[in-house]
């Protein structure tokens, strides 16, 4: 099936294959419709999650601190990891996915900035929440919640598609000819993997929210003002989002990778045997 869409010309040793038109799967007004529309409300909602974190904890949870108020040098921890996990490596998957306009490898390099960006997002976070417990009066519990243990899975998730990625996909270029059957066959694992990773980090954020409203509702009367319960709102609807984004980044993933009829090519170095 791939010959169908390859057309090579040999070339010292090795062979420079394009993907060009094919009238099978030739895009017509219907999929460039829900293309545009996957790629728009992704963004849309993968910036707006990220504003409405923000809003939420400086409105409602007192904005930001360091270690001399550990209530509120807990409140880094969601921001930073909505923006690590989901609005930086959620553009990481959508670009790598729906971006074949330009050259393969800076579709890979950007895929790797946003990557690479989400890092020290995590790592703060991280940080945040587990010196803020320390500090607190008397200091709470490490690694006892579902919220927890999904995130150490998700984290460690991270970390292995990060390395696996940059040595994988970047590092072995520099072999090109030699690893491509390597490369090749690591790009599925790490798609999945990749996906696997981003469901993570929504049910682990979803989560998050519930512990979060489930303490609230332990320290205050539950809805007993309408600041309260302006909050509470604010809080589904960003659970509502992060599913939302779920399933959007799925179903972007699961599409084709491009319009055959868009004459978009993707370069790579072929191995003759």
């Amino acid at each position: 099936m791939r010959d169908r869409h390859l057309n090579k010309m040999p070339r010292g040793g090795t062979t420079t294959a394009r993907y060009e038109e094919d009238s099978e799967n030739a895009w017509n007004c219907c999929s460039w419709f829900e293309y545009l529309l996957i790629v728009i409300l992704s963004t849309i909602l993968l910036i707006g999650v990220l504003v409405l974190t923000l809003f939420w904890v400086i409105f409602y949870r007192g904005g930001f601190a360091w270690s001399e108020n550990p209530q509120l040098q807990f409140n880094l921890h969601p921001v930073l990891m909505v923006a690590g996990f989901i609005t930086f490596s959620g553009f990481s998957i959508l670009l790598y996915r729906l971006c074949r306009c330009i050259k393969h490898l800076y579709v890979k390099l950007t895929h790797m900035l946003f990557q690479a960006c989400a890092i020290p997002c995590i790592v703060m976070a991280f940080l945040a929440v587990f010196e803020s417990h320390n500090l607190l009066e008397p200091p709470k519990q490490h690694f006892y919640s579902l919220h927890t243990w999904l995130g150490l899975i998700t984290m460690t998730m991270f970390a292995l598609q990060f390395i696996v990625g940059f040595f994988s996909f970047l590092v072995l270029l520099c072999c090109e000819n030699r690893t491509y059957s390597c490369r090749s066959a690591m790009v599925p694992i790490h798609a999945s993997f990749g996906l696997a990773n981003f469901m993570m980090a929504v049910a682990t954020c979803v989560t998050g929210l519930v512990e979060t409203e489930r303490q609230l509702v332990g320290e205050t009367t539950a809805l007993s003002t309408r600041n309260s319960e302006i909050e509470h709102y604010i809080m589904n609807s960003m659970g509502v989002v992060f599913v939302a984004l779920g399933i959007i980044v799925s179903v972007a993933v699961r599409r084709s990778n491009a319009p055959a009829t868009a004459k978009v090519y993707v370069t790579e170095r072929l191995e003759i045997h």
